[in-house]
């Protein structure tokens, strides 16, 4: 029965043993050929690795994904429906005398849906649709600039 074992090193060393079997001595060097930690490398010497990761990662774990220009912004503008404000109408204004008083100055104003009622909105903006339809209901869209005008002309 065989105690212990003797270190490779201390085995393989003599004539002709440059390599204390590892092949070419270049791989002994380090981490070179294989990369380097975990899954990176998938190379030639680590060629099988390619079926392991697209088996179980997916085939989105290699090559570039999702990276969209810089000078490209997404168009992030607040919109809302007439639709939604007819359906709403006690969360977004309040009652007048005879017409309700809507304040959504961050908000561009889309034309979908109908309008029945007399409607003041107070908006950043609205589409051609919206502002007819709210004329023929009697109401008016005002604008986020024509407000400041107003205030800035009628002061000292």
């Amino acid at each position: 029965m065989k105690l212990k074992k003797r270190k490779k090193s201390s085995r393989m060393h003599g004539k002709n043993m440059g390599t204390h079997g590892r092949g070419a001595r270049k791989k002994a060097q380090g981490s070179g050929h294989r990369g380097g930690k975990g899954m990176s490398g998938s190379g030639k010497r680590a060629d099988h690795k390619k079926t392991l990761v697209t088996k179980l990662y997916g085939h989105k774990y290699f090559g570039k994904q999702g990276v969209t220009s810089r000078g490209t912004k997404r168009d992030k503008e607040n919109r809302i429906n007439l639709q939604q404000i007819e359906l709403n109408l006690e969360k977004y204004g309040k009652k007048n005398k005879d017409s309700w008083e809507i304040n959504l100055k961050k908000y561009k104003i889309l034309g979908t849906g109908e309008v029945k009622t007399k409607l003041i909105i107070y908006a950043k903006s609205a589409s051609k649709s919206a502002m007819e339809k709210v004329k023929k209901s009697g109401g008016e869209i005002i604008f986020k600039s024509q407000t400041e005008k107003d205030v800035k002309s009628n002061g000292p």
